[in-house]
C-alpha cells in the first residue's frame, strides 16, 4: 500500500492562523501545474511501482483548481502510477468554492472524498480568521455534496478559538453531528510564528483562551463526539461506522508515500523528502535537475522515534514486541523505562502489550510522546 499527497499551494486570501505554504499568486497556476507534472514523471520509480491506494489533494486551497486543472494533474498521476479502482482519493476544499456545479464536477473526475474546512460555525470566528464563507454556506454545502452523490464526507472544526465560549463550540458540534458527515477532524489553535494571529497574540491585541477552557472543550469534543457515534481513532479525528481517513491513517501506519509540489514531503521508510516551499523555486529547480528537494537518511533513532510519535496518536498504539523485533531489546527497556510515571498516574495503558494513552494521557500527549522518544 502507498499513497500520494499533492500539495495545491493557492489560496484565493490567507487564514490568520495558517502557517501552511500557500500563496495568494494564482497567476502561478500553469507553472505549478508544469512542474507538478515533471515531478510526477521524475518519480515515478520513487515509490518502487506499488499500487496507489490514496491520493489526497492538500494545500493551500485545492478547490482553487479549475475542474480542467485537475483533469490535467489525474492524467499525469494515472500515466505513471497504478491507481487501484477503489482508491480513497479526498481533495481538501473551502465551503465557499463548492458549488453544485462544481461538486458534480469533482465527482465525475473520481474524487470520493470531500474534506471540508469549515473550522467554525459563528460567523463572528470566521470572520477574524479571515475565512471567506458564512456558517450557513458551510452547512449547506454538506447537504449540496450529498446531493451530488458523495457519501464519505470530513469536515474540520477549530476549537481554543479566542473568546470561543463552550456554549459556541458545543452549538458548533451539535451541527456536525446533525450533518451527513463520517469524518470530524477538530484541532486546537496554534499560534504559528509568522501568522497575524502570533503576531497579534505578541501584541496584546489577541487573547488566548485559557488553559483550562481549552481542556473544558477538549474534553466536550470527546464526549459529544461518542455519544454522536463517532470513534476517536487518532487525537484530533474522530469517524462514524469505522470510516477513517485512509490516507492520514497510512502516515501514522508506517506506510510509504510520494509528495508532490512544493513543501510536500515524501517518505520510502529509508529517507524523507522534502520539496523547497517556494513555487518559482520549485518550478525553477525541477528545470535544473534535483534542485528542489532535501532529503535526510533516516537511522535507527529516528525510526523509532518516527514509530512512537507517530503510533502513540492512535487508537492502534505502540506494539512493544514490533519494538522489540525492530529496534532491539535496548529500546524496548528504555520505552519500558520511560512509561513507568504516566502509568502510575493513569496516562498510558498497557494492555496486551500495546501501549496507548489514555483519556488523561491525551491532554498531555506532546509530553508523554517527547519522553518516549529518543532525543
Amino acid at each position: 500500500m502507498a499513497g500520494i499527497y499533492i500539495h495545491i499551494p493557492f489560496c484565493r486570501q490567507k487564514c490568520y492562523y495558517c502557517d501552511f505554504y500557500k500563496t495568494v499568486n494564482i497567476s502561478l497556476k500553469q507553472k505549478f501545474l508544469s512542474g507538478l507534472d515533471k515531478e510526477a514523471k521524475l518519480r515515478k520509480n520513487y515509490l518502487e511501482k506499488e499500487s496507489i491506494e490514496t491520493i489526497y489533494f492538500g494545500g493551500g486551497t485545492p478547490s482553487v483548481l479549475e475542474t480542467a486543472e485537475l483533469e490535467l494533474i489525474f492524467e499525469a498521476l494515472f500515466a505513471h502510477y497504478k491507481i487501484e479502482r477503489d482508491a480513497e482519493i479526498t481533495l481538501e476544499a473551502n465551503p465557499d468554492d463548492l458549488t453544485p456545479d462544481y461538486l458534480r464536477d469533482l465527482k465525475s473526475l473520481g474524487i470520493n472524498r470531500l474534506s471540508i474546512g469549515i473550522q467554525a460555525f459563528q460567523d463572528e470566528h470566521l470572520k477574524k480568521m479571515n475565512r471567506r464563507h458564512n456558517a450557513q454556506q458551510a452547512e449547506q454545502v454538506v447537504l449540496n455534496a450529498v446531493n451530488a452523490g458523495f457519501n464519505n464526507l470530513s469536515v474540520d472544526l477549530i476549537y481554543g478559538l479566542p473568546n470561543l465560549t463552550i456554549e459556541q463550540w458545543k452549538a458548533s458540534l451539535n451541527r456536525v453531528f446533525q450533518l451527513p458527515v463520517q469524518h470530524l477532524s477538530a484541532y486546537h489553535l496554534t499560534y504559528h510564528e509568522g501568522t497575524p494571529f502570533y503576531t497579534w497574540l505578541k501584541k496584546g491585541t489577541l487573547k488566548e483562551l485559557s488553559e483550562d477552557d481549552s481542556v473544558a472543550q477538549f474534553n466536550t469534543l470527546i464526549d459529544r463526539a461518542e455519544t454522536a457515534g463517532f470513534e476517536q481513532y487518532e487525537i484530533s479525528n474522530f469517524a462514524r461506522n469505522k470510516m477513517y481517513s485512509r490516507h492520514n491513517s497510512a502516515y501514522w501506519l508506517g506506510q510509504k508515500y510520494l509528495g508532490l509540489g512544493p513543501s510536500a514531503h515524501s517518505y520510502d521508510r529509508v529517507k524523507r523528502r522534502w520539496n523547497v516551499a517556494h513555487v518559482e523555486s520549485y518550478v525553477q529547480g525541477l528545470s535544473e535537475g534535483d534542485h528542489y528537494f532535501e532529503e535526510e537518511e533516516l537511522g535507527t533513532d529516528e525510526h523509532y522515534n518516527e514509530y512512537i510519535l507517530t503510533r502513540i496518536r492512535t487508537k492502534w498504539g505502540v506494539d512493544l514486541s514490533f519494538v522489540r523485533q525492530q529496534f532491539g531489546t535496548e529500546y524496548h527497556d528504555y520505552l519500558l523505562k520511560q512509561i513507568g510515571k504516566y502509568q502510575k498516574t493513569g496516562s498510558v495503558i498497557l494492555r496486551d502489550g500495546i501501549l496507548s494513552l489514555a483519556r488523561e494521557g491525551l491532554l498531555i500527549s506532546d509530553e508523554i510522546m517527547s519522553q518516549l522518544m529518543i532525543i
